[in-house]
């Protein structure tokens, strides 16, 4: 069925409407009429092809938020009406160790991702929510809670799912902690996460300005990165830290505010660090880990545990034909905390 989306054609510059075929419902199928999708700054990389693997022309967009609209015959998930969502996959190979354990995310063979990842599918790859609809399996689709507010749900499907994803393997909770390193997509995220577990979470920024914010998200605490003396009072304090600075950078003065046993995960950082001192880990045995969304049953628990306690993104709702203006501000960090297209009316 042909679609209405904004594609890129090449890489660095500006989207265009562009239209793109979706194949028809198969028997465990689901139709959705996107509502809304975030903009993450991934959309960006592959847009600008900056990881060197993007296909052209390329629909980016994976926190797709909508309506089903049309339901296979053996679909027993969804019906037509319901509010349902996509995150950052479509399809696993469903037979490794990973996928039989619930970790889709890390597929031994590597997961079909939301856009940018070739199918048998018209136009041979997978195109993402920058458009009028999706179809995918319902196996990969999510129930969203109908008490949540629609557009600030939308980001939970990526900035969400990466920063509970390690909270909960970490085992936050009440009685823990815990730094958030970086206040934007993620690590606002990660601040209500960690009060919503009941952790003493501590925004660790090299911004002031942000503490007034961190307090308002549920931090119970800003730490300055920049001063010497703040770090030096907290350092072996901390059980674990979250880490979502997204470039390359010093991890040695965090590392420091870890107890013995203390964790810090990179979320952020999609790159190698320069520099690790394998001395610090070793003093301390503490662990340098990462973390990558999450599984399909862990996304679906995010959502419930987000309806629950009532929590979504703190968003800026834009139509897609501001699309580049944001692509330029989100590299400015101007944004708070997360972009999020209306496609009602694409």
């Amino acid at each position: 069925m042909k679609t209405a989306s904004y594609a890129a054609y090449a890489a660095k510059e500006s989207l265009h409407p562009h239209t793109i075929e979706r194949r028809s419902l198969q028997s465990t199928d689901v139709l959705i009429e996107i509502e809304y999708c975030g903009v993450c700054h991934t959309d960006l990389h592959f847009v600008n092809n900056d990881w060197g693997m993007t296909k052209y022309p390329v629909v980016p967009g994976h926190e797709i938020v909508g309506r089903i609209k049309q339901v296979g015959s053996e679909v027993g998930k969804f019906k037509v009406g319901d509010l349902a969502a996509i995150g950052c996959m479509v399809n696993s190979c469903g037979q490794c160790s990973s996928c039989e354990s619930g970790n889709e995310q890390y597929c031994l063979n590597g997961f079909t991702a939301t856009y940018n990842s070739p199918v048998s599918d018209p136009g041979g790859m997978t195109f993402g929510g920058y458009s009028q609809r999706i179809v995918a399996d319902e196996s990969f689709v999510l129930h969203v809670p109908e008490g949540l507010e629609t557009p600030g749900t939308a980001p939970l499907l990526c900035a969400g799912i990466t920063t509970y994803s390690p909270l909960l393997h970490w085992s936050v909770c009440q009685g823990m902690k815990v730094g958030i390193v970086g206040l934007g997509g993620l690590g606002h995220m990660g601040v209500k996460f960690s009060h919503a577990l009941g952790a003493h979470t501590v925004m660790i920024t090299t911004t002031p300005e942000k503490a007034e914010d961190a307090k308002k998200l549920g931090a119970d605490e800003t730490l300055l990165s920049t001063d010497s003396d703040q770090m030096s009072k907290q350092a072996g304090e901390f059980d674990f830290i979250l880490n979502t600075i997204p470039v390359d950078h010093q991890v040695d003065p965090y590392l420091d505010l870890l107890k013995v046993d203390g964790t810090m995960c990179v979320v952020g950082a999609i790159e190698p660090l320069s520099q690790v001192n394998a001395a610090q880990l070793m003093f301390g045995r503490k662990q340098l880990a990462g973390s990558l969304i999450g599984g399909i049953s862990q996304t679906q628990e995010m959502l419930n545990f987000c309806g629950e306690n009532n929590i979504v993104s703190e968003v800026e709702v834009i139509r897609i034909d501001q699309i580049q203006e944001a692509f330029e501000r989100l590299l400015k960090s101007d944004v708070k905390y997360r972009f999020v297209i209306d496609l009602k009316s694409i």
